[in-house]
């Protein structure tokens, strides 16, 4: 499995935040995992769909990451991700071997059950 990576979409779903608030939770996570040395590549979704007249080159999608992350690494960005995220309404998209996982979280105990939903597909 050396060499071989797990991509991490996480989504802020939280419906009492705006979308500016939800990216501000991003970028956090954002500027957290960059400092992650298990963490090969980490950046913001760029919007496939932005806005009419909107100005930017590209506009990013509110509230969601990209991380990607070597399989051996994968278990301690669980950990870390359950850490920071616990409580937090969020919505993570797991991708390995081929196979995509969508599980959603609204409380601790539902992210928890999510990350080890996503270590037993990661693993597999």
């Amino acid at each position: 499995m050396v060499g071989k990576t797990v991509k991490f979409v996480i989504n802020f779903t939280d419906p009492d935040l705006d979308a500016d608030e939800r990216d501000d939770e991003a970028h956090r996570l954002l500027n957290q995992l960059k400092e992650m040395d298990e963490v090969e590549s980490v950046d913001r979704i760029l919007d496939p769909n932005p806005p009419e007249g909107n100005k930017a080159l590209g506009a990013w999608l509110a509230g969601v990451l990209l991380a990607e992350v070597n399989t051996g690494n994968a278990k301690a960005v669980f950990g870390y991700l359950g850490d920071r995220l616990g409580g937090k309404p969020i919505e993570i998209e797991v991708e390995a071997n081929g196979k995509k996982l969508k599980v959603k979280a609204h409380s601790r105990e539902e992210l928890t059950a999510a990350i080890e939903a996503a270590q037993k597909f990661v693993a597999a």
